[in-house]
């Protein structure tokens, strides 16, 4: 806990002290009491702008008039039922999901991130009929079985061995490139060539998925370039593997178009969303082909879950979703991601421990270093500049990967007005300046 005069509610956190398993980081020293737009607030009333959209999903801001509505109505009218029976907020969400990218027409509606990788990868080794699944060595899918064994990014010791064939590659970084071309610049091409060399030097035959994020956020926002989803797809059908985008946090407009892999111009073979499809209520979704859906299907694909095919989140889903669409909310997202970057842009000709701003639309990252010139990390730093936000009403996130400086992830509600990413700007160029 920080000792910083800021912590709010003293008696509360000392009951969660007591009490709550912690599972992962530190609390914050507040106790949330409401939460509107892009603002969250405690008891006393003090606000701070939410720069995450919580835990990256709030993309409508919080407490969105429209998803109180439907949720108040759902919740006194139908909200869950027996596992095979169906209502029609889950048909009308399966249109519309399903209609977004019209290859990808079949769908099912699930609960957390996880649970939609879970069941994307199940279905995956049951059609190809392989086990090997490879993933990002920066990647995170998840905290369960599968999911997890493809998250690499952080978590993998004390658990047992992973299943047997998880295997990892890197994923592209321009910052700190592993491969140059003659000019010094990345060259990804042959990163992924020698990439697949290992993989095929360690398979034992039973390739069954690549499941890979667009941009890679717990990773550092890693912006894969353009064209390695088209050369990656590649690589996996000609391995007899299915391609698997996990569109957690970039899905339904967060990178400037409704899907991130619209940007290149392919088709996986299954998407996965979760995290912005209830805007911050638990909805996740699998979507692919009629023809892998059918062969599944043919082969007795089972996931038969407590919360799949629920009427009251499939609601809120469908209401996100007429929103991010009527609303052009990914448009929006690409203009304010166009000026939250240029503003970041800015604050690195003044501060020196920016040492890169990249991402995409309004998932944007910028990472902390102790010189431009070494790359050296800087995690005190980057704590101590997370720390100062807070203090001075700003909720950023700061991740840490072996090999890179701290990367704040950069996430505000696609909702965010221009005063806000303004006054973000202001506080974290505040921050940079004063920060111990």
């Amino acid at each position: 806990m920080w000792d910083d005069g800021v912590v709010s509610d003293a008696d509360d956190l000392a009951r969660a002290d007591r009490h709550l398993v912690r599972y992962g980081g530190t609390w914050l020293p507040f106790i949330a009491e409401r939460a509107s737009g892009s603002f969250v607030e405690d008891r006393s009333g003090r606000r701070v702008l939410d720069f995450t959209s919580g835990q990256m999903s709030a993309i409508l801001g919080h407490s969105h008039p429209e998803i109180v509505e439907v949720v108040e109505e759902m919740i006194g009218r139908l909200d869950h039922l027996f596992s095979g029976m169906l209502s029609r907020p889950v048909i009308d969400l399966g249109e519309a999901l399903g209609s977004l990218s019209p290859d990808l027409s079949k769908v099912l509606l699930l609960t957390t991130g996880a649970e939609s990788n879970e069941a994307a990868l199940r279905m995956a080794k049951l059609v190809t009929g392989g086990w090997e699944v490879i993933g990002f060595a920066q990647s995170w899918h998840g905290m369960t079985g599968a999911a997890a064994a493809a998250t690499y990014s952080t978590s993998r010791r004390g658990y047992g061995p992973a299943p047997v064939g998880s295997m990892a590659i890197f994923a592209p970084n321009a910052y700190r490139p592993r491969f140059l071309t003659a000019s010094g610049g990345l060259d990804w091409h042959a990163e992924l060539e020698d990439a697949f060399d290992l993989v095929d030097r360690q398979t034992t035959g039973g390739p069954a998925a690549f499941i890979a994020e667009p941009v890679l956020s717990s990773g550092g926002i890693l912006d894969l370039p353009l064209g390695y989803l088209e050369a990656l797809r590649t690589k996996c059908h000609e391995r007899g593997m299915l391609l698997v985008l996990d569109e957690a946090q970039t899905g339904l407009g967060r990178t400037g178009t409704t899907f991130a892999f619209e940007r290149d111009g392919i088709v996986p073979d299954i998407v996965t969303l979760s995290k912005t499809l209830g805007a911050g209520l638990p909805l996740a979704a699998v979507l692919t082909t009629e023809a892998i859906e059918a062969e599944a299907h043919e082969r007795g694909f089972l996931f038969y879950t407590t919360h799949v095919s629920d009427p009251l989140p499939a609601a809120v889903g469908l209401r996100v979703v007429e929103i991010v669409l009527r609303d052009r909310l990914a448009d929006r997202a690409a203009a304010a991601g166009a000026r939250l970057r240029a503003g970041l842009l800015e604050l690195a000709a003044r501060h020196e421990c920016i040492g890169d701003v990249r991402g995409r639309g309004l998932l944007v990252g910028v990472e902390i270093v102790a010189d431009r010139t070494s790359k050296k990390a800087a995690p005190e730093l980057g704590a101590a500049i997370t720390r100062r936000c807070f203090e001075l009403g700003l909720s950023m996130n700061i991740v840490s990967l072996p090999g890179t400086g701290g990367v704040f992830r950069i996430a505000p509600p696609l909702t965010v007005t221009d005063a806000e990413i303004d006054l973000g700007l202001s506080i974290l160029d505040d921050a940079m300046s004063t920060a111990r």
